[in-house]
């Protein structure tokens, strides 16, 4: 499996060409999102290239204009590993990214999809058995 490092290396122009898919489905021209993210038109241009590498903030501003989820943004650009989650990364990386990488899905039928598949795991997933209770009881002031 490859490392998170080696994923970023070719995420810069799977984060663009996923950027430039998102805002065609949305239709809006370059010029019209990078006024909607506050970003430079010759900026997003170069990172729908592949050219440059936007930051963390620039992917939240483009996720919040193309109202899609910045995470999925921070996955495409390597910046996060979808193998982490709150379960102590223990989601299916096959699953996770074949939900993720879907292009005939929607971003909610992304989330939605991922919401039902992380509470399967967490359902099938054993307890840890609950912390025993003190067996001092308190003194009744009657």
């Amino acid at each position: 499996m490859a490392k998170l490092s080696d994923r970023a290396a070719g995420a810069v122009g799977s984060v663009g060409e996923y950027l430039a898919e998102q805002r065609r489905h949305a239709q809006l021209s370059l010029r019209q999102l990078s006024d909607l993210a506050g970003v430079s038109n010759p900026y997003l241009s170069q990172i729908e290239r592949g050219l440059r590498k936007p930051s963390a903030d620039v992917l939240q501003q483009l996720a919040k204009a193309l109202r899609i989820s910045a995470e999925t943004l921070y996955v495409r650009a390597g910046i996060l590993d979808p193998d982490d989650d709150a379960d102590g990364g223990r989601q299916g990386t096959g699953v996770v990214d074949a939900v993720l990488l879907d292009p005939a899905l929607t971003e909610r039928q992304k989330r939605v999809l991922l919401d039902v598949y992380t509470s399967f795991v967490r359902e099938n997933t054993p307890e840890e058995p609950p912390a025993k209770k003190s067996t001092a009881r308190k003194r009744s002031t009657d």
